[in-house]
């Protein structure tokens, strides 16, 4: 079932203009999807080199001229400082988000995930805007063997992608501190759900693994699926933001941990799934390791519960169970 957001965060949001930045994208459209549940007004910027129009078609229809829609880069400047007039809050998820791509385009991602965040800040305390969340990500751990993850650990980035990540909360922090634009770095530990691209050739694991599985082909598992991950439900991700939205004291560039607090190998996440769509005789294939991946994932909620009041809303095998279920549906309508 669809989570409640009311229930959850009431009234917080009904008066509250919001742009979101990469909201036609996976988590972006998602959290566009509750903010319109919630009452808010919200302006997508996106360029829709990396998301789906489709996404946000349907909201678009429903929400009653309470929803904008630009298509452009953050990497335009006037753009950004455009879409942020008159907003209370910046949700920025505009991002290029693969491992593996970020190592074959390393300069492109930095000018796309620094300078675009750089761009985005600084939209925002021109427009007097109250408080960015970033979509931070927990690529920035990097290899150290120490688990679960805690914030106060220092960042080990392996890939160009999960530098420019800690490069953008270093932004925050440092907007912050410089210009009083409150902020927030929210550090995603693999977040899954309908919607995740299933197509590209850097597709996340949950969505590759679904598009192999109903093709009748066996997975592949890039070393040898012991690598474990703390697999996180999107709206988990949608619920943290809501709240570090509206939280009433500065937050002031802290960065918090958002995950489920558990961790699954890729091994069980391959033979789950096959079950899960009734493929048990699909065994997975193994290629080797890729450059810049990380070994394990377990992320420390500590920080996000005691700041932000955040607890996951959708265990993993709920979630995964909706997420199958959602690609059994739109890989079908693409055959």
């Amino acid at each position: 079932m669809p989570t409640d957001w009311p229930s959850l965060h009431g009234s917080h949001f009904a008066t509250t203009r919001a742009l979101v930045t990469g909201g036609a994208g996976f988590i972006g459209s998602h959290l566009c999807e509750a903010l319109l549940g919630l009452g808010a007004r919200v302006v997508i910027l996106d360029d829709l080199s990396g998301s789906d129009r489709s996404n946000i078609d349907a909201l678009e229809a429903n929400a009653g001229g309470r929803l904008q829609f630009k298509e452009g880069s953050i990497l335009d400047s006037q753009l950004v400082q455009r879409c942020a007039a008159g907003c209370d809050v910046v949700f920025h998820h505009a991002a290029l988000a693969s491992v593996p791509r970020s190592v074959a385009e390393p300069r492109l991602f930095h000018d796309v995930n620094c300078t675009g965040t750089l761009n985005v800040l600084e939209g925002a305390r021109h427009s007097g805007v109250r408080r960015v969340v970033f979509a931070a990500s927990s690529s920035a751990y990097g290899d150290s063997e120490e688990l679960p993850k805690v914030e106060t650990m220092a960042p080990l980035p392996k890939s160009p992608y999960a530098a420019n990540k800690l490069a953008g909360e270093a932004l925050m922090r440092a907007y912050a501190g410089s210009f009083g634009l409150d902020t927030a770095s929210l550090r995603y530990f693999n977040i899954f759900g309908p919607r995740q691209n299933a197509n590209s050739a850097y597709a996340a694991v949950i969505a590759a693994f679904a598009k192999a599985l109903l093709a009748d082909t066996a997975p592949v598992i890039f070393g040898d699926g012991q690598q474990s991950r703390d697999f996180t439900f999107v709206e988990n991700a949608v619920h943290a933001n809501l709240l570090a939205a509206r939280k009433k004291d500065p937050i002031e560039g802290e960065v918090f941990n958002i995950a489920c607090g558990q961790r699954v190998s890729v091994n069980d996440l391959a033979s789950l799934m096959a079950e899960m769509l009734d493929r048990p005789h699909l065994e997975a294939r193994h290629e080797p390791a890729r450059a810049g991946d990380v070994l394990h994932s377990l992320a420390d909620l500590s920080r996000a519960r005691a700041v932000l009041g955040y607890e996951p809303i959708v265990p993993f095998r709920q979630g995964l169970e909706s997420t199958v279920h959602w690609y059994r549906g739109a890989l079908d309508k693409q055959r």
